[in-house]
């Protein structure tokens, strides 16, 4: 571990683990030239303690360069692989389930300095998260909160919208990408994927097959085509989550019946939220209306508490007879968002350690909410605004 140097304004750096004054360097980080922010430490005890995660950043950095996004070091399109931390020029062996393929990404997309970040920004790691105790008591949120959290989900709100006026045939999931990190930027809000456990992007984009955490690559939506696009904004230090599936074009008759099915799903869910009701309930009321439909509930994901961290207590499942504890109190803000399968409800990993598709090859829909308790019911912080694009038919009935 190396001591500091420099004026005092160089050593002016926070811990990557505890956010203390930190004035030691990691040697291999100054061997790879890596920026100071998330490679100081105040303490060799906090170095040590912080190892096993921080010398992610090492073996990343041989694979896609500097961390700094503004260096632009990478150059060419690659696929994506190993969690979003290496990259090959080659397209990754894999029995794929259904036909779609991954395609090459673009280069990490750049953050202005000015806006306030998440903590794993620089070196993909999250600190604050893994050990807080929300990851086990849910957080009765103040007034203060509340109101952070309202205009964060209106400004989440209006850049997914953003995303869906842009939806059509032969559009890029990373030109939607680009437009979900340009209008973050706009609003003066960090897209808090972005290298979130190093996703490299700034949005999910889940096409056809794809269940959830799609990376936005090359590939050209074609007619006919399904895609959910996931935005998450960080703004005012709290976070607003929530997600939609489209149609691109002419879209056959059971992929429509898919999706509403979905929507209904999530609205189904959200009509019982009140204080006093059990987290396990959602999964039932969810569960009960896909099945009907001839539809199946993925098992893997779930929704999450959200709020000044991203992910937290409680988690709430979407399928039938799940154990999930704890009954719904005023305060609490959580997302739901149902992931339905038109075959069975089992998953795989793409190579790329992101990308969840369903196993048969079947197609997937997706729609999310981040939610509020309140005193008699529940407040929709993530709700369509008269501005949202009129994409879905059977809302114009």
């Amino acid at each position: 571990m190396d001591g500091g140097s420099g004026t005092a304004a160089e050593s002016a750096v926070s811990c990557a683990r505890c956010g203390k004054p930190a004035h030691l360097q990691c040697p291999k980080c100054v061997e790879l030239k890596l920026p100071r922010e998330g490679a100081s430490f105040c303490s060799q005890d906090c170095f040590k303690s912080s190892w096993s995660s921080h010398k992610l950043v090492h073996q990343r950095s041989k694979y896609i360069g500097d961390l700094d996004p503004s260096q632009g070091s990478q150059k060419n399109w690659l696929y994506c692989i190993k969690k979003g931390q290496m990259r090959t020029s080659q397209l990754p062996h894999f029995d794929w389930t259904g036909s779609l393929r991954p395609y090459p990404i673009s280069k990490y997309r750049v953050v202005p300095d000015a806006i306030e970040k998440p903590d794993w920004a620089i070196d993909g790691i999250p600190k604050i998260e893994p050990s807080s105790d929300l990851q086990n008591r849910v957080e009765i949120k103040t007034a203060e909160q509340i109101e952070r959290m309202r205009e964060t989900c209106q400004i989440a709100r209006e850049i997914l919208d953003a995303a869906a006026r842009f939806i059509r045939p032969g559009v890029t999931t990373d030109e939607i990408d680009e437009v979900v990190h340009q209008a973050t930027i706009a609003a003066g809000g960090y897209p808090s994927p972005l290298n979130y456990h190093f996703f490299p992007k700034s949005c999910c984009t889940s096409v056809n097959e794809v269940i959830c955490h799609g990376i936005p690559d090359a590939r050209m939506l074609e007619d006919g085509d399904i895609v959910n696009v996931d935005v998450t904004l960080y703004y005012k230090g709290v976070h607003g989550d929530l997600n939609e599936t489209y149609f691109v074009g002419n879209v056959d008759e059971e992929s429509q019946r898919l999706v509403r099915c979905t929507y209904e799903c999530l609205e189904k869910a959200i009509s019982i939220v009140k204080p006093g009701v059990r987290f396990r309930e959602v999964g039932e009321v969810i569960n009960r209306h896909a099945s009907m439909a001839g539809f199946s509930v993925v098992k893997s994901y779930c929704g999450h508490g959200i709020g000044e961290l991203f992910h937290c207590a409680p988690n709430i499942p979407h399928y039938a007879r799940n154990k999930a504890v704890g009954v719904m109190k005023a305060g609490q803000t959580f997302t739901i968002e149902p992931m339905i399968n038109a075959g069975v409800w089992r998953d795989r990993l793409w190579p790329d350690g992101w990308t969840a598709v369903t196993t048969d090859g079947k197609r997937s829909a997706q729609f999310e909410h981040t939610l509020l308790v309140t005193e008699t019911g529940v407040e929709v912080l993530t709700a369509r605004l008269p501005s949202s694009p009129n994409v879905f038919p059977w809302l114009s009935f």
